[in-house]
């Protein structure tokens, strides 16, 4: 197997059952994971626009998450607001029911990795996730994810 092929299939493999285990954690709260990053984006960014909110997700990367969006408006868990820099847009915040469930899913999201965390105890982290952002960085959804990252940590 070329190394190529089997880091795909790794990155692949871990991909689907943390996403597996991460769907079981929400289940209980009645939202998916996709859900759960629009929720957890909101809470940590918001309000945002629709494209804002959309240039910071890793699960809807290069289109319009107005559909996951819309979902979540219907269950009140989001509410769209006139934004007060430019009435043109609506700015996304999460509502009171939403930012109760946001703090639900921070708990839920750290079983899974409190689980990462013990699997990869002892291993070269560091080395692994230099490695993994230079491979995603050239996609949309790693793009996504390091402009979450330079907006946590500016």
């Amino acid at each position: 197997m070329k190394v190529a092929e089997e880091l795909r299939y790794l990155i692949l493999a871990i991909q689907r059952e943390g996403n597996r285990l991460l769907a079981a954690e929400l289940r209980p709260l009645g939202v998916t994971p996709s859900q759960a990053e629009v929720l957890r984006v909101l809470r940590d960014h918001g309000p945002l626009t629709l494209n804002a909110l959309g240039g910071l997700l890793v699960c809807e990367t290069g289109n319009s998450p107005s559909r996951l969006v819309d979902r979540l408006v219907a269950q009140g868990l989001v509410q769209r607001d006139t934004d007060p820099d430019d009435r043109r847009y609506l700015a996304l915040s999460l509502t009171t029911e939403g930012k109760a469930l946001s703090k639900r899913i921070v708990a839920a999201e750290e079983v899974l990795h409190d689980s990462i965390e013990q699997l990869v105890a002892g291993q070269p982290v560091d080395e692994t996730i230099t490695t993994l952002r230079a491979l995603a960085g050239a996609f949309p959804a790693g793009e996504a994810l390091a402009r979450r990252r330079a907006a946590e940590e500016a």
